[in-house]
């Protein structure tokens, strides 16, 4: 049983200290916030608790700081727009743990919110330091969890903090219920035809996603880079185009369990080629590529094709792009795709990551059923992967 945040007593938050752990890793340039999408998805389970009486002790991680202080690295920029989002003072320390921190939250009054400065500042964060997760724990009398991009990773303020709280004082806030009710009636009981969009740049990180999608899936559709190691594994020639060679010979099982499995696999049958990744041009060739050419985009006959299926599905799960987006003359099919699905009558799950990203540059997010904060967290669920977060709400 997994307690949400709602399902909670009352007296768990009124005039008492509750333990937050967000997923404010939001994208910064020069200082600054570019995309607050984080913040805000914390927003209904923030006011939820504050509207019930609770004092909030809120914390997070921010980019890799490798366990030691980076001041480019502070939540400060979160902290300041958390405060303007609310439109009440948000306070922010110089650590996340010591007794300044342990003063701070002691004397926190009801509506009171304490953002704690970037856990992984720590290097016994990442590592679920028993005697770390404990000073984090003793700040508070409730735990909720709401950091559904973090739930993959066994980590103090998402596992050993857990422990330190009774069943009945820990939950997960509106974002992971959100999360797990899309991706699990997703996989669960999808409506069919149920068409899953894979891409990115390797086969290795999907390598348990396609093999759980395989018993689900009705067609899987494939782009990107990791679409040339499986073309590799079938007999074509793929050019200079990016391959794992150490996983064609597993790129070939997976291409045998398709054969016996009730899902479809689509490979690209066109793709928008260059001889590097900075050229300004994009040729089209169809089936095999040969010479110094290299794939960085499927092709028109490709977007065609993935976009009729997508239009015919009743559920749609998308992760990894199509190509390298990033670079404009490469952007064409991942944008495609991401029109397609927005054009769709099908649910539509977004995974995180780079889709989201091409998601939210298309301007489409308002025409996506659920797009997940969480890319890795998304996957592994879909793997079917217990998260080490969720298990330890309910333990």
């Amino acid at each position: 049983m997994l307690n949400i945040i709602d399902s909670l007593d009352d007296s768990v938050f009124d005039g008492q200290r509750v333990f937050m752990r967000v997923d404010f890793n939001v994208p910064m340039s020069e200082g600054r916030i570019t995309d607050d999408a984080r913040i805000r998805a914390a927003l209904p389970t923030i006011k939820y608790a504050l509207d019930k009486g609770a004092a909030l002790v809120l914390c997070s991680h921010l980019g890799r700081p490798k366990g030691k202080v980076c001041p480019e690295l502070s939540l400060e920029p979160a902290a300041v727009r958390l405060s303007e989002l609310l439109r009440r003072d948000v306070i922010l320390p110089d650590d996340c743990v010591g007794d300044g921190v342990a003063k701070l939250a002691a004397e926190l009054v009801p509506g009171q919110i304490l953002l704690l400065e970037n856990l992984r500042f720590h290097a016994e964060e990442k590592k679920n330091d028993p005697s770390f997760a404990a000073q984090l724990a003793s700040f508070a009398d409730t735990y909720v969890n709401d950091a559904f991009g973090t739930s993959h990773r066994a980590h103090a303020s998402v596992v050993g903090v857990a422990g330190h709280f009774a069943f009945e004082r820990r939950a997960a806030g509106f974002l992971i219920k959100r999360e797990l009710d899309f991706l699990g009636s997703a996989l669960e009981s999808p409506k069919r035809p149920f068409v899953a969009v894979l891409g990115g740049a390797k086969v290795s990180d999907k390598i348990g996603v396609i093999r759980s999608l395989l018993k689900k899936a009705d067609t899987i559709l494939v782009g990107g880079a990791m679409a040339y190691t499986l073309m590799k594994a079938r007999g074509q020639s793929v050019g200079g185009s990016l391959v794992e060679e150490e996983l064609v010979d597993t790129a070939r099982k997976i291409l045998d369990k398709v054969a016996r499995s009730r899902s479809d696999l689509v490979l690209p049958v066109d793709h928008g080629v260059a001889q590097s990744i900075d050229a300004a041009e994009v040729r089209v060739v169809e089936g095999d590529i040969f010479g110094d050419d290299a794939g960085f985009d499927i092709g028109p006959k490709t977007v065609a094709s993935f976009s009729k299926s997508i239009e015919a599905a009743g559920t749609v799960f998308w992760n990894g792009p199509m190509g390298v987006f990033e670079k404009t003359p490469f952007a064409s099919g991942t944008m495609a795709v991401a029109e397609a699905l927005a054009n769709s009558e099908a649910l539509s799950i977004v995974g995180g990551g780079d889709s989201a990203s091409a998601i939210r540059v298309a301007g489409l997010l308002d025409s996506i059923t659920h797009v997940s904060t969480g890319g890795g967290a998304s996957l592994e669920f879909v793997e079917g992967k217990e998260l080490p977060a969720i298990k330890a709400l309910k333990a």
